[in-house]
């Protein structure tokens, strides 16, 4: 038996190449490997002796030779290729272990050349992989350091079961193309656009508690991506400091949460509900932010996630342990913020800084649609460098200028139809998800009550009608902010200027569905 070992990934590959000389395997390497192995004192003798050929072009063939392949390729049930193998003098391969260049490592280095990253593309290694894993009934190929205790096992015991040899195979080929992803995805950096083939590599970190509901299975994935360093971004790269394990409608208000609070230079504290902010304020004190974002929705709030933009410190966290919530998110947590927040058992911790949110804005967005996914650029738009246009008889004092920005950042984050009413950078109401946008404008009224007088609001997209406007005044509210666009807008803006409103128009909207 024999038995190709050459490995970029060296955890555990000695005691696995010592495990197969054992077994009776003839055991061939090359580089790095080889010495690695001989170093160790486990017999192994390189690749051309196999080949009974040198290595050429420094090093970049090895391996691409038919005494590997046709070892690798040739099917032990076709009697043709046994005796094709014999007439060549070819031995046949029965084991390859193999894992790939660090691309990704590599290519996002300081510095790094078009040189370097083209030497770290493999090939002799992706043929390798490929050809045992399409052979795998006959040939064992394993890519995964984790793999090796086990395959051993088995081969002591005597045999490698068909399922296990289907798996090791499945495993070789994604190995292969997240490998290849990455590849498309350093050469792709200078284009524009949305390629038209498009490949995404995704390793799973574990998995989760439950889906969208208990009776659903699910786990949270990590998106590779040379764009982001190699390493992981966004809210998958949170630490758990502390609670119980997370579920997927975890994970999807915790994001909504987090990158809504990125939005906002100044300390800022969101709560979110079902992925839609029910509070959201800005204050230089952080404890203050956050009462001010709970005074937004004290009964919506119960259960919900928070998110702070700023270390939490332990006046906050007083603040914030008064109520249950199922986590708290912050780029940092003093010691009395721990010790005040550890002491509930149910309660999860996350640390996010802002570096691993770097790089999520300039990535694309996927979503699953029936027999496909639909693809876009998320909505990065800089909005506090918008140039509104006043079209109302009153233009906006500066405290509701002040106002209408902070609510147009705010109306982004909630789904649409969107309506928010804000005062002193303080989300007072909210309508989400509605399919009239005056229901959203009622509902955003009725939970801000009396506070609405002298409050601004925002909306998602344009008002089709000035009804909208009209129920804004009669709650109270003096200045309002949307994108503009209807055929009506005419008679939006009188119907403001009746009412003494200002109005300002964005010329942009943010749809949220």
């Amino acid at each position: 038996m024999k038995a190709i070992i050459s490995v970029s990934d060296k955890t555990g590959v000695v005691d696995f190449a010592r495990g197969l000389a054992e077994l009776g395997f003839d055991v061939h390497s090359t580089g790095g490997t080889h010495k690695a192995l001989a170093d160790a004192a486990v017999a192994v003798a390189s690749v051309s002796k196999l080949t009974d050929f040198p290595e050429i072009l420094d090093g970049r063939v090895k391996t691409l030779h038919p005494a590997v392949h046709g070892g690798i390729l040739a099917r032990r049930d076709q009697p043709s290729h046994l005796e094709e193998l014999a007439k060549s003098g070819i031995d046949a391969i029965d084991l390859v272990a193999v894992n790939l260049y660090p691309f990704v490592e590599t290519v996002t280095r300081p510095g790094v050349t078009l040189d370097d990253a083209l030497e770290n593309i493999d090939i002799g290694g992706p043929t390798m992989i490929r050809a045992a894993a399409k052979n795998f009934p006959h040939v064992l190929v394993v890519v995964d350091p984790t793999d090796y205790s086990t395959l051993l096992d088995l081969l002591r015991s005597g045999s490698v079961p068909l399922d296990e040899r289907r798996r090791l195979a499945l495993k070789a080929f994604q190995h292969v193309a997240s490998y290849d992803t990455a590849i498309a995805q350093y050469l792709r950096t200078e284009e524009a656009g949305f390629p038209q083939n498009l490949t995404v590599s995704l390793s799973k970190l574990f998995d989760l508690r439950y889906g969208e509901n208990p009776h659903q299975g699910a786990a949270v994935y990590q998106e590779q991506s040379v764009l982001w360093g190699g390493r992981t971004r966004g809210i998958v790269s949170a630490e758990q400091l502390h609670g119980k394990a997370l579920s997927y409608n975890n994970f999807l208000d915790a994001d909504a949460a987090w990158r809504a609070s990125l939005d906002f230079s100044e300390p800022t504290a969101v709560v979110v509900k079902h992925t839609n902010p029910c509070g959201l304020a800005c204050h230089q004190d952080l404890a203050e932010a956050y009462r001010r974002a709970l005074s937004g929705d004290p009964v919506s709030a119960y259960g919900g996630i928070v998110a702070v933009n700023r270390e939490l410190t332990g006046e906050a966290a007083e603040e914030i342990g008064k109520t249950f919530y199922e986590i708290i998110i912050a780029p940092a947590f003093s010691e009395e913020a721990l010790t005040v927040l550890q002491k509930k058992k149910n309660l999860r911790i996350l640390q996010l800084d802002e570096e691993a949110a770097a790089g999520c804005a300039t990535a694309l967005e996927y979503r699953r649609v029936s027999g496909g996914f639909l693809a876009q650029q998320p909505d990065a738009y800089l909005d506090d460098d918008i140039e509104l246009k006043v079209v109302t008889k009153r233009a906006p004092t500066d405290e509701e200028l002040a106002d209408l920005r902070f609510a147009w950042k705010v109306v982004k984050h909630v789904k649409s139809n969107s309506i928010v009413v804000v005062k002193d950078r303080t989300l007072l109401g909210m309508g989400a998800g509605q399919p009239n946008r005056v229901t959203s404008v009622h509902l955003s009224l009725r939970r801000a009550e009396n506070r609405a007088r002298g409050a601004v609001l925002a909306s998602d997209a344009f008002f089709p009608f000035p009804d909208g406007v009209e129920l804004a005044a009669d709650g109270g509210v003096t200045a309002v902010i949307q994108p503009g666009g209807s055929i009506r807008d005419q008679e939006v803006i009188e119907a403001a200027d009746a009412r003494g409103m200002a109005m300002v128009l964005t010329g942009i909207r943010h749809f949220r569905h």
